[in-house]
Formats: C-alpha cells, sequence, structure tokens
C-alpha cells in the first residue's frame, strides 16, 4: 500500500510540475579545480591560479566571456512565461589607470554562448549592427565604467538593465541601501570585491539587482524595473558573463557565482572566496643600484656617453601641460616602431596636413592609422593638443576613432583607427575593382549623416567638422561610412555664437559664407555635406576643371539637367542603371538644398537625415541652388522641416590633396 502511494505522488508531481533542465542551479564559490566541462571561457578569459576568472586583462580593445556550459530551461513549456531566477556573484574592477575604467561588464542570459559581437562600448555583447533588434532575445545588466554618449550612459559608473539593446531600459548610479534605507555610493571601479544579486520575480514581472560590499544582502534593491521577459527569452538560453576594453583597458573579475531557478541563489562569503592577486611591488632599491651602476658606466666609457647623447636627444619631452591632457599619450619610440620607422611603404596617403602611416601597436597588436603633422608653433600645438584631446572623447559608430597622440619637438602625431577599406573617393573617383552599388552608397550616406548630426548635436560641446569630403569619409571592414579627419574641427558649447578663424578648408566644399565672416557653423557642415551627397550620386568631385564650361561645376550641372528633367543623366555611369531612382532623385534634391547660399535656408542634420530615413518628402519642385529666397519655391518647406512636427530626441581621412590655405593652419581657437 505504502509503495502504491509512493507512485500516485509521483505521477502526481510529474503532472502538475513544471519540467525543468536536468540542471537547476549551481554554486562556484572559486572556480579553482572546477569541472571545465561545465564552464565555457572565450577571447581572452581564463582561470587564473588563485581561482578567479579574469574576463579581461589591461589588453586595450578587447573582451572575454564566461558562461555555463549548458543551457537552462527558463519557461514553462505549457504557459510559455518565464520561471523565477536568481543569481548572486562577486565581481571586481581593476582598471589600468585608478579613475579610468575601460569598458566595463555584464550579466547575461543569451540564446548562445558564441556571440558575435565587438569590445569597448558593446562590453562585448552587441555589435554595431545589431544593437536593438528585437531578434537578439539579449538580457543583461551592465556595471559600466564608461560613459558612452552613444548609449545616452547617465555617468562612468552605473548599474543597467540592458534588453536587445545597449541603450539601459533602467540605470542608477551604483550604490546600495543601508538599514535604515540610506543609499550609499558604491565604486565599480575601486579594486575592491562587490557582491551582486539580480532577481526575477515572475509572478511580479520584476527584476531586480542589489550591491553591496559585504557578504550581507541589502533589503532593498538599488535598481527595480518591470518587465515580462517571457517575449523575450527562448525556452532555453545560456547564462555568463561579458567583459570588454576600450582605449583603456580594465582586468574584469569574477570570483564567485551562484545561480537558481525558481527560488534565491545560494549565498556567497566574501572571506571565503579566493582573494585579488596583489599589485606588484616596485623594486625601488633594484631600480636605484641600477641607475647608479648606469651612471658610473656613462661616466667611464666615452662611446657609451655618446650613446646616452643620442637616447636623450631623440628621447620624449614630455611637459607638464601634456600631464593634463590625460593618458591618450603614446611614445615616439612605440610609434615608430609601429610604423617600421615610418617607412614608406607603410604610407597610407599623404597632404598639405601632414603624411598618414599604417601601423600595429606592438603590445596590443592593434591596427593603427598614425597621421604625422608638423608645426612651428609652440603654443599654438598646446591649444591644438587640447582640443585634439577634447575631440578624442567623441564616440560614435559612424566617426573614425581617435586613438591617441604624441608630440615630439614640432611634430604632432594622431593616432587613429585603421579604416580596412580606405577612403570613399578612390571609389568614386579613382578606376578601383570595386564598385560600390547604389545600396552601399546609401547606406554609407545615411551614416555620414548620423555621425555629423552626432557632431552638432549629440556630444557636449557642439562640434564643427569643418572638412567634410569624401576623402574624408573612411570606410571600415563592413563598408561602413565613418567620418574622420578632425584636423581642422572646432568646438564651442551649445547656444553660443562661433568665433572667427582662419578660412580653411577644401574647395567645393567651402560654404560662401565662410571666407566673407570667417566663421564656421554647423549650417557650413551642411553645405560641405551636400556637397558629398551631389558627388556620391555622381561619382565625379564638385568643381572638375578638365571638364565642359557647363559641367564645370557639379551643383550647376545638376540645377541643369533638373530644370531639363533629363536629371538621372548625371548619375554615376559605373553604377549601370542599377539604383532606385526615388532615392537617387531624394539625394539629389537633397544635395541641392544643402548647396543653398543662404545658410538659413540649408536644412539642419537632423532634418536631412529624417529626409533620408524616409520621415519627411522633399517637394516635387525647388528653386534654383545659388538664389533662393525664403517666399519661393522650398521656402515654406524647408520652415514646416524646423518646426514643432520635429522630434527632440537626440541621435543617439585621413587626408585630402585640395586643401586651401594649407599654410595657414590654425591650432589656436583665436582669429
Amino acid at each position: 500500500m505504502t509503495i502504491l502511494l509512493q507512485f500516485m505522488i509521483s505521477v502526481l508531481i510529474f503532472l502538475f510540475v513544471p519540467v525543468l533542465s536536468e540542471v537547476d542551479q549551481f554554486m562556484y564559490a572559486g572556480f579553482k579545480d572546477v569541472d571545465l566541462n561545465n564552464l565555457t571561457l572565450n577571447g581572452i578569459a581564463e582561470i587564473e591560479k588563485n581561482g578567479i576568472i579574469r574576463l579581461t586583462n589591461e589588453t586595450s580593445k578587447l573582451m572575454g566571456h564566461a558562461f555555463y556550459s549548458q543551457p537552462f530551461q527558463l519557461k514553462n513549456s505549457t504557459t510559455g512565461t518565464v520561471f523565477s531566477f536568481s543569481s548572486s556573484f562577486a565581481i571586481a574592477v581593476v582598471p589600468e589607470y585608478p579613475k579610468l575604467g575601460g569598458h566595463g561588464m555584464a550579466f547575461t542570459i543569451a540564446p548562445t554562448k558564441d556571440l558575435k559581437a565587438l569590445p569597448i562600448q558593446y562590453l562585448g555583447l552587441l555589435n554595431s549592427s545589431n544593437v536593438g533588434n528585437f531578434s537578439n532575445h539579449l538580457f543583461a545588466v551592465e556595471f559600466d565604467t564608461v560613459q558612452d554618449f552613444e548609449f545616452g550612459d547617465i555617468n562612468d559608473n552605473h548599474v543597467g538593465i540592458d534588453i536587445n539593446s545597449l541603450h539601459s531600459n533602467a540605470s542608477i548610479i551604483a550604490g546600495y541601501y543601508t538599514d535604515d534605507s540610506t543609499k550609499q555610493d558604491l565604486n565599480i571601479k575601486s579594486g575592491k570585491p562587490i557582491i551582486v544579486w539580480v532577481d526575477y520575480d515572475s509572478s511580479m514581472n520584476l527584476i531586480s539587482v542589489t550591491l553591496s560590499p559585504t557578504s550581507t544582502k541589502p533589503k532593498k534593491p538599488i535598481l527595480s524595473f518591470h518587465m515580462d521577459l517571457s517575449p523575450i527569452f527562448h525556452d532555453t538560453m545560456y547564462v555568463g558573463f561579458s567583459a570588454s576594453t576600450g582605449l583603456l583597458a580594465s582586468s574584469h573579475y569574477l570570483l564567485g557565482w551562484c545561480f537558481k531557478i525558481n527560488g534565491p541563489a545560494p549565498s556567497l562569503d566574501l572571506l571565503s572566496l579566493p582573494q585579488l592577486p596583489q599589485p606588484k611591488k616596485k623594486q625601488t632599491s633594484l631600480i636605484t643600484g641600477v641607475s647608479v651602476i648606469a651612471v658610473v658606466i656613462a661616466l667611464c666609457s666615452i662611446a657609451f656617453g655618446i650613446y646616452i647623447f643620442r637616447k636623450i636627444k631623440n628621447a620624449d619631452v614630455i611637459e607638464a601641460w601634456e600631464l593634463e591632457i590625460g593618458p591618450h599619450r603614446y611614445s615616439y619610440q612605440e610609434l615608430k616602431k609601429a610604423t617600421k620607422g615610418f617607412k614608406e611603404k607603410e604610407l597610407l596617403g599623404q597632404g598639405g596636413f601632414g603624411r598618414v602611416y599604417k601601423g600595429t601597436i606592438p603590445k596590443s597588436k592593434i591596427q593603427v592609422a598614425v597621421k604625422r603633422v608638423s608645426h612651428e608653433s609652440k603654443q599654438g600645438l598646446k591649444e591644438f593638443v587640447s582640443e585634439i584631446a577634447s575631440i578624442g572623447q567623441l564616440r560614435h559608430r559612424n566617426l573614425v576613432q581617435l586613438l591617441g597622440w604624441c608630440r615630439r619637438r614640432g611634430d604632432l602625431l594622431l593616432v587613429y583607427d585603421f579604416m580596412a577599406n580606405g577612403s570613399l573617393d578612390k571609389y568614386l573617383f579613382e578606376d578601383s575593382e570595386i564598385v560600390l552599388s547604389w545600396e552601399q552608397r546609401f547606406k554609407i550616406i545615411k551614416g555620414v549623416a548620423s555621425g555629423l548630426l552626432y557632431l552638432h548635436e549629440g556630444y557636449e560641446q557642439v562640434v564643427i567638422h569643418r572638412d567634410v569630403k569624401a576623402s574624408n569619409v573612411l570606410l571600415d571592414f563592413e563598408l561602413n561610412g565613418r567620418l574622420g579627419d578632425f584636423g581642422l574641427a572646432r568646438l564651442y558649447e551649445h547656444g553660443a555664437n562661433p568665433g572667427t578663424t582662419r578660412v580653411v578648408g577644401t574647395l567645393g566644399y567651402l560654404a560662401p559664407e565662410f571666407p566673407r565672416t570667417g566663421k564656421a557653423s554647423t549650417s557650413s557642415d551642411v553645405f560641405a555635406f551636400g556637397a558629398l551627397l551631389l558627388e556620391v550620386a555622381c561619382g565625379r568631385r564638385p568643381i572638375e576643371p578638365k571638364l565642359l564650361h557647363e559641367e564645370l561645376v557639379l551643383v550647376e550641372w545638376v540645377w541643369e539637367k533638373y530644370k531639363e528633367g533629363r536629371m538621372l543623366e548625371v548619375v554615376d555611369p559605373k553604377l549601370n542603371g542599377k539604383f532606385d531612382e526615388n532615392e537617387v532623385m531624394m539625394v539629389l534634391k537633397l544635395g541641392m538644398i544643402c548647396s543653398n547660399d543662404v545658410p538659413t535656408i540649408r536644412p539642419s542634420m537632423r532634418q536631412v537625415l529624417r529626409i533620408l530615413d524616409g520621415e519627411v518628402e522633399l517637394p516635387n519642385e525647388l528653386r534654383k541652388p545659388g538664389g533662393i529666397d525664403l517666399q519661393e519655391g522650398f521656402g515654406e518647406f524647408l520652415h514646416s522641416l524646423g518646426s514643432s512636427s520635429f522630434d527632440k530626441t537626440n541621435s543617439s581621412s585621413y587626408l585630402g590633396n585640395r586643401d586651401i590655405n594649407i599654410s595657414s593652419i590654425s591650432f589656436a581657437n583665436s582669429p
């Protein structure tokens, strides 16, 4: 009878209790001697001798992942709802520079262990092409130590809940609540262990994140967010961690980890977890002894004295003001080695402002482009470097990232991301084996427009590029358009009036009011973007002296063809007629609108991007680009573009060869 009763109870449990995967919980109080079949590490993640998982080290622009090898059954197969789950873990972030993180780490639940992701601001979770896609089915809690304007980060020390994107659905400055509900700040990149609890209550659809510097869990979470995860999760998902480094690096550690479905995760005791490795102490006595020996040898040997003299002569002389700029300074010897001594075979291009070399940074093996600029003004160079350092804070997927700089006497070396496919102009104007399709060109146009909108409105200051042209649009390995070469860029505060500067730029892209007033503005960038639109569609430069008189100036030629109703005749013949006529007509019309002589009539980059996205249609008829009155043609249309119908949300080349006034490049903000 007893056996029969036990059998019936077992049947009832089988019928009414949801079936989970074979494993519904685990606990790791350290990772020494763990079964590696249960953990999957990739990237640069590794288990150190003391039993700590180190997701990243002090190498720039790399990432690491650590996942539990088996997927978890996270959904009730009958109802389709997500089970409650809980995870607790101990993390630590040890930055390369004490106050500068790079970039951060995240607890994640994903449909795969093999994330097709990028490092830096993407935290090794996503990449530029899939940020925000609902098909990602990704849940993450980020511990971010770099403020990224592209994703609207609140600061450089925050916790965020991310669903399918790195635009956090909810975020808060890192901290914890004491027993009396007083909030205490917590520095993620302090180098000290932090215990984290991530809980999901399926009955309330509530995600909670709790932090503490001790083993005791605070009663009140630091961050809560109501959301049903059922549409996000597949039936089975993988649980793990991801971390990445950027221009600066941090070591991201995982000391212990627990996870449980339908119940609270087991507690972790910080005292029983493996300890973080101690930083290596400087061997002061040894350094002093070696220095004394070196001095003695120098005094006793004339040959060695000459060698020391040459070393001093070629060494970097770092002045006090350079230390205030920040840690993005490379040594001259490092860049010399990266470019193989600035050899001619490493030369990517040259122009009036300098020469650009391909290089590979020795330590990180990252490919870069090194631009070498000379200048004799010591004060001007100081101001220019300060401004370059500010521009180096720009973060957008359609801008070429400035990685750092170096100064050696009168030389200034700027280090950029290396763009594998070079500049756009070689595909448009030269006999390239690769012919860009219209779809690729239109994608490049929209990318550059997005980057310009970020410069004008998305950064903490207004950035005027002043040299938008095809040779300054670089293409990455996916042929995404990135605006580069900020050597002429100027910054000023939002709402302020830009001051006068020396007239610099490239013929055919200079707005007509710039030489007259000496004031560059966002509108003058729009004028240059208009020229870029026309040359991408037509496959020729804005001014071609070798052509017939009526074809000399591109915008005038396009206008004449438009009046004759033969506008499609200007389209680049290399496309062989394979293009979307509506998109081409829209790009050509928009190019003429942006090329208007009157700056107040030109649209803003926000309006330009809305037109390119198809949110706003252009009028059927236009007036002549150089002579439009506010009451003529599309004046009312442009007025409507600036109306309140536009939302106010933020948008989230190395060289030219036809530069004007090259010898008068201004390194200062003054006229």
